[in-house]
């Protein structure tokens, strides 16, 4: 009995308490990898500028901070082709357990990285390629989790399933903003010294804790029947090659050639347009989320507002957003996820201005309606976006080919945004319609490629090709 039927097969309970436990396990070890990853993202927006850009313009420093935070996702795609070519040939679950290892030990060593005063450039150069590592790890730990989710789960249901790896991105957030906002309590020269290093050493705990959860997660049964399935045929294969072999003896003497799965990136690569149109849907939903938790909080901080409170604004903010993901998958699956996804777009494109404007009010409550609204509208379009994208991919390629739309998407929107914003504002005599014009114009973008992507809530999941 194939896997798929195995999974038939069981009662409804059995099959939701199986969907559940994938679930959330996606959405921890989604949490624990974005706790770690834009963890990052608050220090280059509050520390790294003075630990390890010391002596330069304010702005100057704030722009090299964020190179070396766009070198993660420089390195993203990259993980997503490594560990989205062993997860469609080994396992989802193999993968994921990799990725994770991998992001608790360079987060980990992030905290150990010595200041400029004490290595000079070499701890910038250290920290770069801890946070290529970062990105590497992200880049297969994101399709992983989402497959896992998406694959276990029932077809109606799937927009829902697979926003709780997404929703691990807000809770992620919250969770390094407020270990870092503890830390951020301390003076400031204590702060800078040692204090910021903390949360980053917490890694390893949780690294410890994401590890014992994935140990006990089942491989998803729509790979394991794709598995089958490809067995099959090859057996298949090898019947009717042997017997053409004994029918043409000459042709036995010359050997057969194996049948030969293809690799998955150019079953990927086959169909450029699928990639290329979800890297360019997506793109403008990461400049906007990176923009809220890098930017954001450096511009607040910059018109005046205390430091500790912006960062536990946007901390709580992104408690209230959490929500919010889970309702955009959710309201996917019986609109669609184009129509959602295309709601959000639209919304922030209005909302920008009026955000930068309360940013700028030096008023903490003020400053915490300005990230939660503006993280409530991106929800709607961050929720489908794991089930959008994972579901315009076949089943033998769906890691590769989900991971890399993904990740190429993150590098497109998020991995240089910061530092381009923070460019213009500066270029510009720090006038935020510079900058509201980029974002709405990288916006406008995804929506016509969200369009002119077809619209995969009915996609069949079980089909192995790409």
């Amino acid at each position: 009995m194939s896997q798929i039927s195995q999974l038939q097969a069981m009662d409804a309970g059995t099959r939701r308490r199986e969907a559940r436990t994938v679930i959330a396990s996606s959405y921890l070890g989604s949490t624990i990898e974005y706790y770690d990853f834009l963890l990052y993202a608050t220090a280059a927006a509050v520390v790294f500028p003075k630990v390890f850009f010391s002596g330069a313009d304010e702005w100057v420093g704030v722009v090299a901070a964020y190179g070396t935070f766009a070198a993660g996702y420089v390195a993203r795609p990259l993980g997503g082709i490594i560990f989205g070519h062993f997860g469609d040939r080994l396992g989802r679950k193999n993968m994921l357990i990799v990725s994770m290892l991998v992001m608790g030990i360079a987060s980990t060593l992030i905290g150990l990285v010595p200041g400029a005063a004490v290595a000079g450039a070499w701890g910038a150069v250290m920290l770069v390629f801890l946070r290529v590592c970062q990105g590497i790890a992200v880049g297969g730990e994101w399709g992983g989790a989402a497959l896992m989710a998406l694959e276990h789960s029932e077809s109606g249901k799937r927009g829902f399933a697979a926003s709780f790896v997404n929703a691990g991105a807000p809770t992620g957030a919250v969770l390094g903003t407020l270990v870092m906002g503890a830390f951020a309590a301390l003076p400031n020269e204590q702060f800078l010294a040692w204090g910021w290093r903390v949360p980053f050493l917490l890694s390893f705990v949780l690294l410890g804790i994401g590890m014992f959860v994935r140990l006990k997660v089942s491989e998803s049964p729509i790979f394991k029947a794709a598995l089958e399935q490809e067995k099959a045929e090859q057996e298949k294969a090898e019947r009717e090659q042997a017997d053409q072999d004994h029918a043409q003896p000459q042709r036995r003497a010359q050997g057969s050639a194996p049948v030969r799965r293809e690799i998955p990136l150019l079953q990927v690569l086959r169909r450029p347009k699928t990639l290329i149109f979800t890297m360019l849907a997506g793109a403008a939903g990461f400049a906007l989320q990176v923009v809220l938790a890098t930017f954001s909080v450096t511009y607040a901080v910059s018109k005046g507002a205390d430091r500790q409170g912006v960062l536990y604004a946007f901390a709580a903010a992104s408690f209230v957003s959490i929500a919010f993901v889970i309702m955009g998958g959710r309201l996917s699956d019986k609109l669609g996820r184009r129509p959602v996804m295309i709601g959000g777009l639209v919304l922030f494109i209005l909302y920008l201005t009026p955000m930068f404007q309360l940013l700028s009010s030096n008023n903490i409550g003020l400053i915490f309606v300005a990230f939660a609204v503006g993280l409530m509208i991106h929800s709607t379009l961050f929720g489908p976006l794991a089930a959008f994208v994972s579901e315009q991919f076949g089943t033998t390629s769906r890691y590769t080919g989900a991971s890399l739309g993904y990740q190429l998407a993150t590098l497109l929107g998020a991995g240089f945004t910061p530092g381009i914003v923070a460019q213009i504002f500066k270029d510009s005599g720090q006038d935020t319609s510079s900058v509201v014009w980029y974002l709405a114009i990288m916006s406008v973008v995804s929506i016509v490629f969200i369009l002119l992507t077809r619209e995969p809530k009915n996609n069949d999941l079980q089909a192995v090709g790409s």
